[in-house]
């Protein structure tokens, strides 16, 4: 007889992960085609590539353009404009195979034809120093969703690395949220401090992601988010994408593998269900990754752990997927940017 982990249970767990939409909320790949590594070629350097991509059945990514601190704050406009120009021009170059998504339209018609949706983000509100306009042109450009900080304090908010300092988002960061939301971008609190956090929440008029922080609870980490936090994200109608860092998954990084990743899940689905936990692997951003989940290719692994530990199929396909499309979509949607 085949158990849950055995054949059977890997067959199953194969076409499940095939026929769900598996969505990354967060790669910083982009700063890796710039020194040269290639998105068309599988690659053994780094996580992703599009091969690869494909192999882990990744059906919409999200790709970050990570401003550096050397770049900030005079040159970040101009560095973030550089990456976006990096990245567009790797994913023209890989053809019909790839849509940049800027609508929910976009999103249903890669699924349709079986393309990679590519989102863009940035991370660090230093790309729009301290003028809307920017981020309206970087909307007209094709980003849908933001990070408020790094680590760092900005002009719009305190960052993880301020914690000490106890502040939060500034008058103009309130105006970004309020722009964001206009708009319709993904606001994205993942590196804010703590009081940042709750300012966006208490300012943003719908959901907003953490796209690559776990729990805090299972691992002390600046980075991670609280279960009051958790809790707070959740009935805003939010998701939190798990990070794929080993450090932010135990406080002994050794121990880090797939199922310490799904630990977290456990942790966030017992708090507030499974509708509010997706993916955010932060690949080419992190120097550590769990056993079991080397690069993007591995994904399959987590729908096998998922299945193993008793999760129904429904709540496998949202975490994997769905939870972020849903906050997509409905933030895309009430945009006035369109």
């Amino acid at each position: 007889m085949d158990t849950p982990g055995g054949a059977r249970g890997i067959a199953d767990a194969a076409r499940l992960h095939a026929d769900a939409i598996v969505l990354d909320a967060h790669v910083d790949t982009v700063l890796s085609l710039e020194q040269g590594r290639s998105f068309l070629a599988r690659s053994e350097a780094g996580h992703v590539d599009l091969p690869r991509l494909r192999a882990g059945g990744v059906d919409v990514q999200v790709f970050a353009l990570y401003i550096e601190p050397q770049y900030k704050p005079e040159r970040a406009t101009a560095r973030v404009l550089r990456l976006w120009d990096v990245l567009r021009g790797a994913l023209a170059g890989a053809g019909d195979a790839v849509r940049l998504c800027r609508t929910a339209s976009d999103l249903d018609a890669a699924a349709a034809t079986g393309q990679l949706a590519a989102i863009l983000s940035i991370e660090g509100g230093e790309a729009i120093g301290t003028d809307l306009a920017l981020l309206r042109a970087l909307h007209a450009l094709g980003v849908r969703a933001m990070g408020l900080t790094w680590n760092e304090r900005n002009a719009i908010a305190d960052g993880a690395g301020e914690s000490r300092a106890q502040g939060g988002l500034t008058e103009f960061g309130r105006e970004v949220v309020a722009e964001m939301d206009r708009l319709g971008m993904v606001v994205d609190v993942s590196h804010l401090c703590e009081r940042s956090f709750w300012d966006v929440l208490e300012v943003a008029r719908g959901p907003v992601v953490a796209s690559h922080s776990n729990a805090r609870a299972l691992c002390d980490h600046v980075r991670n988010l609280r279960d009051e936090q958790i809790r707070a994200l959740a009935s805003a109608g939010g998701v939190m994408g798990m990070n794929f860092f080993a450090n932010f998954l135990d406080a002994e990084p050794d121990r880090a593998d797939v199922g310490r990743l799904c630990d977290h899940i456990d942790h966030i689905c017992a708090l507030v269900g499974p509708g509010h936990v997706g993916l955010g692997s932060d690949f080419d951003g992190i120097g550590r990754t769990p056993r079991g989940l080397q690069d993007c290719s591995r994904m399959p692994a987590i729908t096998e752990e998922l299945l193993r530990r008793g999760y129904a199929e429904a709540d496998v396909r949202a975490i994997l997927g769905g939870n972020f499309l849903r906050v997509f979509r409905e933030v895309w949607g009430r945009g006035a940017g369109g």
